[in-house]
């Protein structure tokens, strides 16, 4: 009876693991299937042809924000050059797609991300050996320099990389089978999204493979893994070739899309989008540059057009999230996730409503000044009156600059009386929580 007994009692808590483990997969299959249901509905809600050049490029952003989280996410490996590898990407779809329009090599316009990918891996594989020889800042150093190297390149070598003009493309060669020929753009779409989602799976499961485990622990404790006997350049290595092939096939996905390939692709400053987007959405949680992707497009393709002060609002608001969010929005939810499943999210609404209210006030009385400072240096022959959010703005007038410093100041004044008694409340939160978490261990 006491052996009986005890085989009861050591079942219960293997039962209680494995109804855990399945809750946990269900839930983990509901949000691949809404993940695929939202990328085939998108286009269905969003009709017009800028919404379905928006959300091709939302696609493409996804895939390379998170190749490069694999590096810097997963792997602590910060790099300045990550646009090289979507770049060449690029560039061998692009030759391929010329190839296969001329009859020399019969392969599918669908397979051509492929090309790119695959290059892009092979350039990884030559390029990577000397690249991951040093960690951290070095590094960083190294890439920058690889970064610099490939772009001055692409104004030397016009014949691969067709000088300033680029190289272009047509996309609707072959045959076409159900009458699918990628010129219209719903066609492209639906290609990027397929993409999309398959990479998407594919760079969650490594993830959770061995090797992602081991990248896990290089980024959190180099020396120790060392000491157990795995090649700490070989984990990273190994991982910079497969963020290279993802970035690829991003790359050829933007060729078959854009149509055209040049040299900005390879260029710094969009390794330098790739990062500061990646950071904004977070990279300690896989979602988090899904969230910065979609970022990216919104910043390139409408708040550039709202203001020629766009990428003083991306640098102000990066230096925003580093200071007070340096896990980035992901980190943020996650955070918020976990209070609302201890039932003590409700308390911290009216508190997030006046943070809102001051932050609106605070940023549209400074964006009212940039806006003036931009109005007088670039559009000096003009009227120096506009309109600014439904409120007309002299950029010559005094009244004009009082109240928008006015405003910044009173939200400033709002924003942080309200943030310092948030920032209480949530201590307090978080103890509760932490002690309901250890009361509940002791039971178990």
């Amino acid at each position: 009876m006491r052996n009986i007994q005890n085989i009861n009692e050591t079942r219960k808590p293997v039962d209680s693991k494995i109804s855990t483990a399945s809750k946990f997969n269900l839930s983990r299959w509901v949000v691949w299937v809404g993940f695929a249901t939202l990328l085939l509905a998108a286009p269905m809600v969003f009709t017009s042809s800028l919404s379905q050049t928006m959300l091709s490029q939302m696609g493409i952003a996804i895939i390379v924000c998170l190749s490069f989280n694999i590096l810097l996410g997963q792997g602590g490996m910060l790099s300045f050059g990550h646009a090289v590898y979507a770049g060449m990407g690029s560039f061998f779809a692009i030759h391929a797609l010329s190839i296969a329009g001329n009859g020399q090599w019969p392969i599918p316009v669908s397979m051509i991300p492929l090309v790119g990918g695959i290059g892009a891996a092979l350039l990884a594989i030559l390029l990577g050996y000397v690249t991951t020889k040093k960690a951290a800042v070095p590094f960083a150093m190294i890439t920058l320099g690889v970064g610099e190297l490939i772009f001055a390149m692409s104004l030397m070598f016009p014949e691969f990389f067709g000088g300033e003009g680029g190289i272009s493309g047509d996309r609707v060669v072959g045959s076409s089978p159900f009458g699918i020929n990628f010129g219209p753009q719903i066609q492209v779409y639906y290609l990027i999204a397929i993409y999309t989602f398959i990479c998407t799976a594919l760079m969650f499961a490594f993830t959770q493979t061995p090797l992602g485990r081991m990248l896990n622990a290089v980024r959190d404790n180099p020396e120790r893994v060392e000491f157990v006997g795995y090649d700490t350049r070989k984990v990273r290595y190994m991982a910079f070739i497969i963020a290279a092939f993802f970035a690829g096939i991003s790359g050829g996905l933007a060729a078959l899309n854009f149509e055209i390939v040049t040299s900005e692709v390879v260029s710094t400053h969009r390794s330098g989008a790739y990062l500061l987007f990646t950071f904004l959405g977070g990279t300690t949680y896989f979602f988090g540059p899904i969230i910065g992707a979609i970022l990216m497009v919104l910043a390139f393709v409408l708040l550039s057009e709202l203001t020629k002060a766009w990428l003083l609002y991306l640098g102000l608001t990066f230096m925003f999230m580093v200071v007070y969010a340096p896990g980035g929005i992901a980190s943020l939810i996650m955070m918020n996730v976990r209070v609302a499943k201890f039932g003590r999210l409700k308390e911290l609404i009216p508190s997030y409503i006046g943070l809102a209210i001051g932050a609106v006030i605070m940023l549209s009385g400074a964006a009212g000044m940039i806006e003036m400072v931009y109005h007088l240096n670039l559009q000096i022959s003009m009227n120096s009156e506009f309109n600014f959010l439904g409120v007309m703005l002299d950029a010559k007038g005094l009244s004009s600059w009082l109240g928008c410093i006015a405003a910044a100041l009173v939200g400033l004044i709002i924003f942080e009386m309200i943030r310092r008694r948030t920032q209480r409340k949530w201590s307090a939160i978080q103890n509760d929580i932490e002690q309901e978490v250890n009361r509940r261990e002791g039971l178990v």
